[in-house]
């Protein structure tokens, strides 16, 4: 074998691996994940979250775990609070917020989320903004929707209307949320 035909097997090999790194590492990922929900709002009750209860069942419909849901005031303490108590508890993986996400005086979820976060997935929120935007238009930039890591969990912080919950869990959330989870046990 030649130098020349030893490297283009090599990089086709190497291609190989590359293409199928992200479906091997998806293959890999847990299968149901336990979750905590919290939606935050000045307005809503647990009647009336109709997002909060979308999350909490297309989690179920996928196989996913809830193992806590609460309803809190959109009040960067009391989220905070919440935050660091889920943090604290083990079983928990994930925590997908919704509400408080955009630039009215009340809107402080982002705030609250943003100051605990230790690693930021900036994809994420821009991500989040492009499908939007493909769906509502230039309002999309109001948004600041956000997700990171915080005491070895998933944080998604998305706004509170049903659409926007849709197309985050949908498009973005329920594909990668396993494969997540599964490299942050690593």
């Amino acid at each position: 074998m030649t130098g020349h035909q030893h490297m283009h097997e090599s990089r086709e090999e190497h291609s190989a691996t590359e293409s199928t790194a992200p479906a091997e590492h998806k293959a890999r990922a847990p299968v149901s994940i336990c979750c905590g929900v919290i939606t935050c709002s000045d307005t809503r009750t647990p009647e009336t979250d109709t997002s909060g209860q979308l999350i909490q069942r297309l989690l179920h419909d996928q196989g996913h775990r809830v193992a806590a849901y609460h309803l809190v005031k959109d009040e960067p303490f009391h989220v905070r609070q919440l935050l660091e108590h889920l943090g604290a508890d083990a079983t928990i993986q994930a925590v997908i917020l919704n509400g408080g996400t955009g630039i009215s005086r009340r809107d402080t979820t982002f705030e609250a989320v943003d100051a605990l976060l230790e690693k930021r997935l900036d994809g994420f929120g821009e991500l989040f903004r492009f499908l939007s935007f493909q769906e509502i238009g230039s309002a999309a930039i109001l948004s600041r929707a956000t997700a990171g890591l915080y005491c070895g969990k998933i944080i998604f912080s998305v706004p509170g209307s049903r659409g926007a919950v849709r197309l985050a869990m949908e498009r973005l959330i329920l594909p990668e949320l396993p494969h997540i989870v599964g490299e942050l046990s690593k």
